[in-house]
């Protein structure tokens, strides 16, 4: 499967533990391509490692946490008043909301490989 969102980095700790973190923000338009993304990369994760999930100090195979924020842009209008010396601002028309979501997906070298072979990453 190609990601189009979803560009993952990579880290592995002393234990060999390994971490995918992306994170990916899209406009109101985008936003439901976004989440069928994440949910595909978490369907695939449940579906080949079933009940593997958890807290990998307790025992389990692989472990993921989603994040997210909602942002709104206004743009300012700005004026620079010679005279004074000073700026004038006011506040333009907001521009939709920015979704920004964050995904992490852990796990020993098993589930590493295979994330990466199922989804093409580096």
């Amino acid at each position: 499967m190609t990601l189009n969102y979803l560009d993952f980095d990579y880290s592995e700790d002393a234990d060999g533990t390994g971490t995918f973190d992306a994170m990916a923000s899209a406009a109101p338009a985008q936003l439901a391509a976004l989440h069928a993304e994440i949910a595909s990369v978490l369907a695939w994760a449940h579906q080949h490692w079933p009940g593997a999930c958890g807290p990998l100090d307790e025992g389990h195979l692989w472990h993921y946490d989603l994040q997210g924020t909602q942002e709104v842009s206004t743009p300012l209008a700005l004026e620079f008043d010679a005279a004074a010396g000073q700026l004038h601002t006011s506040p333009g028309t907001p521009a939709p909301p920015r979704t920004t979501l964050a995904v992490t997906l852990t796990g020993g070298a098993d589930f590493c490989a295979a994330l990466r072979d199922a989804f093409g990453l580096e």
